[in-house]
């Protein structure tokens, strides 16, 4: 009897951000439910070798299972992965994730475009971006690269955003689906059931 493939989730959430990125995610993440029907993972610009701190502070908060990637993690609908600290999060075709400790991005490892590229690669149409605040250029190509793939594409509205460089550099090269405040991006993903 054959092994079956891995089962991928009906859709993968990638969100990116860095300064000011937490904020919008306190407003995000606690507005989904426990039966949302996509994997979710998140790469936050975060300082190397320090333990990050995002798990504990959304897990018992938020209806969805909270964890750190670690390499070769499944991708599972309903739960939320943060990338860990100085290493890249990639989605990996089998259904996994992977970390690298190859050379920083625009100065940051995780990176953003990292993890939007691979994922744009791995799931196509089946992907939905989203670039929160930030202080640099990280994620607008990653963006660029799932909407060439035919994900979706969210940004957050600058004016919105504790640091606008992030999301006005993707909005410079990037024609978003979507620019949203916290609060319609929260409503947007809470209805959301599934990509096409």
């Amino acid at each position: 009897m054959s092994a079956r493939p891995p089962q991928k989730p009906p859709f993968l959430v990638a969100i990116g951000g860095s300064a000011g990125a937490v904020e919008v995610l306190l407003t995000l993440l606690p507005a989904l439910p426990a039966d949302f029907p996509g994997a979710l993972v998140v790469v936050i610009h975060l300082r190397p070798h320090v333990r990050s701190l995002l798990p504990s502070i959304f897990a018992g908060h938020i209806a969805l299972a909270v964890r750190e990637a670690d390499d070769k993690d499944p991708i599972e609908a309903g739960t939320v992965t943060f990338a860990p600290p100085s290493y890249h999060l990639l989605v990996e075709p089998g259904g996994s994730f992977s970390l690298c400790t190859t050379e920083p991005v625009h100065f940051s490892r995780p990176s953003i475009d990292v993890l939007f590229e691979s994922a744009a690669h791995t799931y196509g149409p089946r992907l939905l971006g989203i670039l929160l605040s930030g202080a640099n250029e990280d994620g607008a190509a990653g963006l660029a690269a799932i909407a060439r793939a035919g994900g979706r594409t969210w940004v957050q509205a600058p004016e919105t955003a504790g640091a606008r460089r992030m999301p006005e550099s993707a909005l410079a090269c990037v024609r978003a689906d979507r620019v949203l405040s916290p609060s319609a991006m929260a409503e947007a993903l809470r209805s959301l059931s599934e990509l096409e």
